[in-house]
């Protein structure tokens, strides 16, 4: 009876009240979900502390224990910063945060002479302040994050300096595109009319195909070191795979990513006709800072041959050697090539645009609704930018957590089939010492709770994808 009561007592409180109080029961929820999942997974963590039969052939124990261990760290500091996050954002809603802030950037607005009815400039103070106070709280995280767990484990190559200044390049690009790319947007919206979701989709679509075809040639580059592949055999080899299945090659690049961390990684990029391959150096095991770095502290640099190599550097190699070697590094490239061959790509883009559509129509029907504003604190006035906010980052919550595990249930397929492809291109052999090889670098943890996984993982579990690959190997 008491329960049916406090259910009844809910519905009768003004629509607002009832809006505030489902988005705080259903941010808290979730992250108790994901909490919950989390404790799944740290369990496996801490019990799983043995090598398991089936992974005998595939990592030493060493490696094993390595792994376990910056797992479980990083997953402390996942549940630590987590928590920190959800109270955060609760004592920010509890306490009128999002409404202060607006009225704050009214103020200075009103200090620089413009009034109201500058709603776009702003808006455009609003999220200046907004991304001003996301950096300063994330950045004490971040660096405990880089400079305590990554350094700890044998990741981090920054120094505070590189980091600082990175952080800072970082909050200007990000608003040297977020302020122009805003202020477009809501002045279409403004002017648009009946149809202006329309409009503001297609404006974000076109600014996003453009985001994507800039990054990799004009924003990257502030960032990291690119350098085109030298000539050589590596080169030609992947300058033949591509055209053996009509990929439109131009340029291969290497980029420094181990001035930042010894994490690895590949990707592909570009419209049409103008494809680029992107390699990390830490990829490439001819290129390895790590490698070398081994070499000079033997004194010596390791023939190609290995012959006069005393046992003492050739076990110091073999413990610590880097990356892949050049038929592994095609078997990844295989990989990657498969997601753009068998269309993962533009499905991908695809997806994203419908649900970017369906967003903005949904948008257009709820903008109006005055209950929506009140229920965060917009009783007098009903800014387009706070409109966004509340209704994409807090309305659509529940369906953007369906929509992310979807997506993830559709990775894993894609990487499947990714893998496959690599199969049909002869490269199953090198593709399953490739993964084991990037599994090992990175300190990837091959045992999984299933809830986690099937939750979380956008690619398949390390064993799943070996087990796949294994019949063809074999033969």
């Amino acid at each position: 009876m008491g329960m049916w009561a406090s259910l009844d007592a809910m519905w009768e409180m003004p629509a607002e009240k009832r809006i505030f109080g489902a988005v705080l029961l259903f941010s808290w929820t979730v992250y108790l979900w994901e909490t919950f999942l989390a404790q799944r997974q740290r369990r496996i963590y801490k019990t799983t502390t043995h090598v398991p039969l089936e992974l005998g052939q595939i990592m030493d124990s060493e490696t094993f224990e390595k792994s376990r261990l910056y797992q479980l760290d990083k997953s402390t500091f996942s549940f630590w910063s987590g928590l920190y996050s959800e109270i955060e954002g609760t004592f920010i809603l509890l306490f009128g945060g999002i409404p202060y802030l607006w009225r704050l950037s009214g103020r200075f607005c009103g200090y620089a002479g413009f009034g109201p009815e500058y709603e776009i400039t702003q808006s455009l103070v609003f999220l200046l302040l907004a991304t001003l106070f996301s950096a300063s709280t994330g950045l004490p995280w971040s660096l405990y994050n880089t400079f305590v767990i990554e350094e700890k484990h044998g990741f981090n190559q920054q120094t505070l300096g590189f980091f600082m200044k990175d952080a800072i390049k970082k909050f200007v690009v990000t608003q040297c595109i977020l302020l122009p790319v805003s202020s477009l947007l809501l002045y279409i919206i403004k002017i648009g009319g009946d149809y202006f979701f329309i409009y503001a989709w297609l404006f974000t679509l076109v600014v996003s195909l453009v985001l994507v075809t800039i990054y990799a040639d004009y924003i990257a580059p502030l960032f990291d070191k690119f350098t085109p592949l030298p000539e050589g055999k590596l080169k030609q080899e992947i300058e033949v795979m591509a055209k053996s299945i009509d990929f439109p090659l131009t340029k291969v690049y290497v980029v420094e990513g181990s001035k930042r961390s010894s994490h690895s990684n590949a990707y592909f990029y570009g419209f049409f006709k103008n494809k680029r391959i992107v390699l990390f150096d830490t990829l490439l095991e001819e290129y390895s800072v790590l490698n070398r770095d081994i070499q000079e502290e033997s004194g010596m640099e390791p023939r190609s041959d290995g012959e006069g190599d005393s046992e003492e550097i050739k076990a110091k190699v073999k413990s610590k050697k880097q990356g892949c070697k050049n038929e592994e590094v095609l078997a990844v490239l295989g990989h990657e090539l498969g997601h753009w061959k068998l269309g993962h790509t533009v499905k991908n883009i695809i997806i994203s645009q419908m649900n970017s559509f369906l967003c903005f129509f949904l948008f257009a029907v709820l903008i109006g609704r005055k209950e929506l504003f009140a229920a965060f604190g917009f009783y007098d006035s009903q800014p387009t930018l706070i409109g966004l906010l509340i209704i994409f980052q807090f309305i659509f919550s529940p369906y953007n957590e369906v929509l992310s595990f979807c997506l993830t249930v559709l990775s894993r397929r894609f990487e499947f089939q990714a893998d496959a492809f690599a199969k049909k291109l002869g490269k199953a052999k090198d593709l399953y010492s490739a993964l084991i090889k990037l599994n090992k670098d990175n300190l990837g943890f091959p045992v999984s709770d299933w809830l986690f996984s099937m939750w979380h993982y956008s690619h398949p579990p390390l064993l799943e994808r070996l087990q796949a690959l294994k019949s063809s190997k074999q033969d």
